[in-house]
């Protein structure tokens, strides 16, 4: 089985029409396919012709040009072998005998030469082509998916979604090479040797190779067509497969919580079951195929071989042209074998593409304004005007909100889990648009001014800071990639982690591991401080920033913020009321609403809702305290016991 057999297969999903159906035999969706085909083909011209360079376009053409010359020194190939045979078995003067059979074996050989070199000189020309069309639309699809809305990203499978990139590149890079090098000029042979044998011969030559080869590629397409069902199971299955495989590995501490190893096994292995079926019912199909067309090849050359004998028998022929006839058949038959397999793989290439073009074709959902502009900064007011949203119409999520944190103040949004508070952060750096309302900085509707521009004015430190698996160096240095060494350092020492960094044996070349799994809950916290610090950003978002954290690095954290924060327009969206104590203003959201607002004190006099989850948190804290003090009390007592001390110095404990 070739590699491209075994080459693995899609998921279902909405972003891969071509999986739909492949469950059974599916005639209406062949005219379907076609169209899709060629809607492929014209989506990938303009990647080879109109997106290159001068340069690459005089390829194109100097390999157009080569592929010509290649395919017509092939076809003349056999006349010359013709004519050496015919001259060695002519009954002729000996000098005439030997000198005539050596110049055209020599031009024999050099013809050869030039089919081949010329076919070699074109790959080479044309190979710069195919892989700048294949790094541009590797770039544009790069591209597309990071500028598709949050909803986008959330509802996707990263295995699967990579599954199909990576098929949809090989697939470009194989209906290039093989489509235009291999089909085209094979077809061009066919018609140019059905012609020669009519011009030197007579219709039935012409006829019996053309019907040969006519049947044997109906045959081909038509089975092929039968298999593809096979091959779209397994890549269904597959990507399936492979999915599994990506999230158990990427939770692979949640697996080892609950013990559920052989569980991720089963999982993986049933899906693996699939493809088994799925692979053999495609191997089994091509033993089929190519059986079936060896018969035809088969019975083409034996009725070739019986006329052109028939012919040297009565004399109508020479042994040069009994050679001739069954040397242009064999010659055919060759890439013909070829090209069954070429008709599978790109048939297949052209699916895989498809299914790559289809992500192009996604609707971004957030888009910046056709009239578009910078954000101009003016001190970094942000202000939400009656917000209406929510993720689904059915289920709203924020109403009526509508607040102000003036320049260079520092606003609070609290409340329990469910009021919507991180659901403000999003639409600030507007993953997503308001249902109603408007949310402005300085005055500029965010709808009305470039993301780029919008999201480098703001900086962020989430609750859950995820990691690039690279260096700390790197992962500080992302707040703006363009800093020096001296600035990220810098950065680092504002966010109180140099010294954790020079404790370790690389530094800031130290690898942090998958989502920065290397580094302690607090380490990662103030690698995004420093990354943010970085950024040098006019408003900064706190999204649950410590809520992860332990009390003692909490505060240590919490420091670093202030430090940060001063004189930035500020956003703190927290839980823990203790770390929002100064803040300018807090707002209490609730159920989506804004229900109380005002400074800490103020809200603790008036006795609302700010007061009793005040009142509850500290209550809730006294007993951590009160549980650690006698958990304490408890393992001195069980030390000192076990050194035989006795209850009067227990009681001085």
């Amino acid at each position: 089985m070739s590699i491209a057999e075994g080459a693995s297969t899609r998921q279902p999903n909405p972003i891969d029409p071509a999986t739909q159906g492949s469950g059974g035999p599916d005639v209406p969706r062949k005219g379907l396919a076609r169209r899709l085909d060629l809607h492929v083909i014209r989506a990938l011209l303009p990647f080879l012709w109109t997106a290159n360079s001068r340069e690459l376009k005089l390829r194109v053409v100097g390999a157009l040009t080569l592929l010509c010359v290649s395919t017509l020194a092939t076809v003349y190939v056999p006349m010359i072998y013709k004519m050496a045979v015919d001259a060695l078995t002519a009954k002729t003067g000996a000098p005439v005998a030997v000198a005539l059979p050596v110049a055209i074996i020599v031009g024999y050989g050099l013809l050869r030469f030039v089919a081949a070199a010329a076919g070699e000189l074109r790959d080479a020309l044309f190979v710069k082509v195919t892989q700048r069309a294949v790094r541009l639309v590797a770039y544009r699809v790069f591209q597309h998916l990071h500028a598709l809305s949050l909803r986008f990203h959330l509802d996707r499978q990263t295995g699967g979604l990579s599954r199909v990139i990576e098929r949809g590149i090989k697939g470009i890079e194989f209906t290039l090479a093989f489509m235009l090098f291999n089909i085209v000029p094979t077809l061009a042979e066919i018609f140019i040797v059905c012609g020669i044998m009519w011009a030197l011969y007579d219709i039935r030559y012409a006829a019996v190779t053309f019907f040969t080869i006519g049947s044997y590629i109906v045959f081909t397409l038509t089975v092929t067509e039968w298999r593809l069902k096979f091959r779209r199971e397994m890549n269904e299955v597959d990507s399936l497969a492979n999915t599994r495989a990506i999230d158990s590995l990427l939770n692979f501490e949640t697996v080892k919580y609950f013990n559920n190893e052989g569980h991720e096994a089963r999982r993986y292995d049933e899906a693996m079951a699939r493809y088994e079926k799925a692979a053999t019912w495609n191997k089994t199909s091509l033993s089929y195929l190519n059986m079936g067309q060896s018969g035809i090849i088969a019975g083409g050359l034996i009725a070739i071989m019986l006329m052109a004998g028939q012919g040297v028998a009565d004399g109508s022929m020479t042994v040069g042209d009994f050679v001739l006839v069954n040397t242009y058949l064999i010659q055919l038959y060759l890439p013909l074998d070829f090209l069954g397999y070429v008709y599978r793989e790109v048939k297949q290439s052209l699916t895989d593409m498809e299914s790559m073009f289809k992500l192009l074709g996604i609707n971004r959902e957030i888009q910046d304004a056709a009239d578009a502009k910078p954000l101009a900064i003016q001190g970094g007011e942000v202000a939400f005007r009656h917000v209406d949203f929510g993720y689904d119409a059915a289920r709203p999520i924020l109403k009526d909100v509508d607040f102000t944190v003036p320049a260079g103040r520092t606003v609070a949004i609290v409340g329990p889990s469910g009021a919507g508070k991180s659901t403000i952060s999003r639409l600030l750096f507007r993953f997503y648009d308001v249902n109603g309302g408007s949310v402005a900085i300085d005055g500029q509707d965010v709808r009305k001014v470039t993301q780029e521009s919008l999201r480098q004015s703001i900086g962020i430190v989430p609750q859950d800071t995820v990691l690039f698996n690279d260096t700390i160096y790197y992962n500080i240095a992302y707040g703006r990639p363009s800093a020096s060494a001296k600035e990220v350092e810098e950065a680092a020492k504002l966010a109180a982690i140099h010294d954790f960094i020079m404790s370790t044996p690389q530094g800031y070349d130290t690898r942090v591991g998958e989502r920065g799994l290397k580094l302690s809950g607090g380490e990662k916290q103030r690698v995004a401080i420093a990354r943010t610090i970085l950024k040098r950003p006019a408003i900064l978002l706190f999204d649950e920033a410590t809520s992860a954290l332990d009390s003692h690095t909490e505060k240590e954290i919490q420091k670093a913020l202030h430090e940060v924060s001063a004189n930035r327009t500020t956003l703190i969206i927290a839980h823990r009321l203790s770390t929002v104590v100064h803040a300018d203003e807090i707002i209490v959201l609730e159920a989506g609403r804004i229900v109380e607002r005002g400074q800490h004190t103020e809200l603790l006099a008036r006795g609302g809702k700010y007061a009793g989850m005040w009142a509850r948190q500290l209550e809730a804290a006294q007993l951590r305290e009160t549980l650690a003090a006698d958990l304490g009390a408890e393992k001195a007592a069980h030390e000192m016991a076990s050194e035989g001390l006795g209850d009067a110095d227990l009681r001085k404990v």
